[in-house]
């Protein structure tokens, strides 16, 4: 038999006690694995809000209102803005857009307006009923996603805050941030809200040819007192917060998992060295060095831990494809599985077997043929 293949026959020996340190560290590796595809899954879905449509980039007020009407936490601005963005060199079109997130049907989405001419550019991407009409002021667009969520079809009626919309038409595009959404015209919004003639965001589209991050700079340096240019996630204040936020509970939980899994290994792997010191004796006796005993104790370990963060993997996977199945996630977004989600869940369970093995390990290695053999 050879010695990688006497590690792992000796990892399982007891299988109780194996199943129970696995599951200990694979909840660890599970909740990790979870917060990371969440938190990518949350970056995706914004920065492909910010570029609606093709655009090359997204414009922002540089103020915080604190609100949460807008979901990006930014104040909303004139739609005079309109006019001087498109006045800048190199930019070929601006689109002004409104965003609340608002009540609707008792659930909290987002509910965003365009002008009608930006709005009827969206007709490639319904899948059923027609776009608002111009004139119309009780009209909504919902996208699949908040379509299915709500459970509501083309014709129905829609409550939103205190007013009612018919919806007379549905979309997909592919984004599960505005397929979770509902549109109206721009001016019906900012009546709803009465933050009239505002705007939450503009995008911008740039000339062909022309220096995306050079015309984002000349408008940053012509009018950066009020507003900001986006051209990532990472450029919205309160995201960037958010994902600071999601790392920080990620990295919390992966110094939890390692102290718990650390503990749980340490105590598996000396009930083994327990139970298995006339073994070691003997291992001991026929020549095994001491650098030898360690590394088959570090190794059941290490392939324990290793184990723990495949069935970790899996659960987080589970999990999180279960919660959006059963609408949990409100279809906001999707969580987005990578590989260096996973890499990080198996650095962390290497280290758990490296820490929780290395006591264990070390007392075997000391011990003598004589006092192995003798141990009762």
């Amino acid at each position: 038999m050879s010695f990688l293949v006497l590690i792992f026959k000796n990892t399982f020996r007891n299988k109780i006690r194996s199943f129970l340190a696995v599951m200990g560290i694979a909840i660890g590796i599970a909740t990790i694995v979870g917060l990371g595809a969440l938190s990518n899954g949350l970056t995706a879905s914004f920065d492909k809000t910010m570029h609606v449509g093709g655009a090359d980039f997204s414009i922002l007020s540089k103020q915080q209102n604190g609100t949460g009407i807008n979901p990006y936490g930014t104040s909303t601005f004139s739609e005079d803005w309109l006019s001087k963005i498109k006045e800048i060199q190199g930019v070929k079109d601006a689109k002004g857009i409104y965003l609340a997130t608002l009540p609707v049907e008792g659930k909290f989405l987002t509910v965003g307006g365009l002008n009608y001419n930006d709005l009827k550019s969206r007709d490639s991407s319904l899948i059923n009923g027609r776009n608002i009409d111009e004139n119309a002021n009780d009209e909504v667009i919902i996208g699949k996603l908040a379509s299915d969520n709500l459970n509501k079809n083309v014709g129905d009626e829609l409550d939103i805050g205190e007013d009612k919309f018919e919806i007379v038409g549905i979309f997909e595009s592919g984004n599960s941030n505005q397929d979770g959404s509902i549109f109206t015209s721009l001016d019906v919004i900012q009546k709803m809200v009465k933050d009239e003639k505002s705007l939450s965001m503009i995008s911008v589209y740039v000339e062909k040819g022309a220096d995306i991050r050079g015309v984002a700079k000349m408008i940053e340096d012509k009018y950066g007192e009020n507003i900001s240019t986006v051209t990532s996630v990472s450029d919205v204040k309160r995201m960037d917060d958010l994902m600071n936020m999601i790392n920080g509970a990620s990295l919390a939980i992966s110094l939890l998992a390692i102290i718990i899994g650390g503990v749980g290994i340490i105590n598996t792997m000396i009930m083994t060295v327990f139970e298995r010191t006339r073994e070691i004796g003997v291992l001991r006796a026929v020549g095994w060095s001491r650098t030898k005993i360690l590394s088959m104790i570090l190794g059941e370990s290490i392939v324990l831990t290793l184990f723990s963060a495949v069935i970790g993997s899996i659960i987080g996977v589970i999990v999180l494809k279960a919660l959006v199945a059963v609408g949990m996630m409100g279809g906001i977004f999707s969580p987005v599985f990578t590989l260096e989600t996973f890499i990080k869940g198996f650095v962390v369970a290497i280290f758990v077997g490296l820490i929780g093995g290395l006591y264990p390990a070390l007392r075997a290695s000391k011990l003598t043929p004589t006092e192995a053999l003798g141990y009762e």
